[in-house]
């Protein structure tokens, strides 16, 4: 049975505990209305160029990590970073911040990647002109390229574009990582040699945002991707029939009869 001084230390360890939870938790909210004033203050001057008026939340940034592969080597590209709230969540995600290649039009947004992330390369660069900014800084291909920028606002032919380029850049079967608030593939999905996926709808973020994936549809990674996904739809659809044909009998089964 523990002492009174041992219940009192005890007491005073929790008590700096939660205090210490406190702080950080201060620290986290001040540093959010920080990042909202940055963003709604650059959303005003470029509203076209920033693309929302607050950086995205934390439960998007998520969704978009996770579909990056941490075990993948190789640098991993960041399109319009912006405050860096998709950074935090690939390295919660387990990337080192070396591999990272963060791509900022912003200036100012630059200054504070460097202060936040000194391990990983800011680049003030234009995302849109992608192989421009990169191929001074890339030796070999790269695992994922995770975009940020508000791609639904620009022209269909520089979307196709910067999608192109980025798979010029990655390598066989890795990622394009795009978000989007838009109800529509920001890809046009009529075009042809990737193929898409889409995550579900993030109701938490504001607005709710959804995440595409695009991958180029070449090689036997993508192929066998393919013929996966495919079987698995075949298996669906012959559950669905069997089930269907199992109601259908039951139903009928309790029918009166004539």
């Amino acid at each position: 049975m523990p002492s009174l001084g041992e219940k009192r230390r005890g007491k005073r360890h929790d008590g700096s505990k939660a205090a210490s939870q406190n702080t950080n938790a201060a620290a986290r909210f001040g540093r959010a209305l920080a990042d909202n004033a940055r963003f709604i203050g650059t959303w005003f001057n470029k509203p076209l160029l920033t693309g929302a008026v607050v950086p995205s939340g934390a439960d998007l940034a998520r969704m978009m990590a996770c579909y990056v592969d941490a075990d993948r080597s190789g640098p991993i590209i960041e399109l319009g970073p912006g405050t860096g709230v998709i950074t935090d969540a690939l390295l919660q995600r387990g990337i080192a911040e070396e591999r990272l290649i963060l791509i900022e039009f912003d200036p100012d947004f630059c200054t504070l990647l460097r202060h936040r992330f000194p391990k990983a390369l800011v680049v003030q660069g234009d995302a849109y002109a992608l192989q421009k900014a990169v191929d001074p800084l890339l030796f070999g291909t790269v695992a994922a390229i995770v975009s940020g920028l508000p791609l639904i606002t620009k022209p269909e032919s520089i979307r196709l574009r910067l999608l192109r380029d980025a798979f010029n850049v990655l390598q066989k079967g890795a990622p394009f990582i795009q978000f989007t608030y838009a109800v529509i593939s920001p890809i046009p999905l009529r075009a042809r040699g990737f193929i898409a996926e889409r995550s579900s709808r993030v109701w938490r973020n504001m607005p709710p945002a959804r995440v595409w994936i695009y991958r180029r549809f070449d090689g036997p990674h993508i192929r066998q991707t393919r013929r996966s996904a495919l079987a698995l739809m075949r298996r669906i659809r012959e559950r669905t029939d069997r089930l269907g044909a199992d109601l259908r009998s039951k139903v009928i089964s309790k029918l009166p009869q004539s």
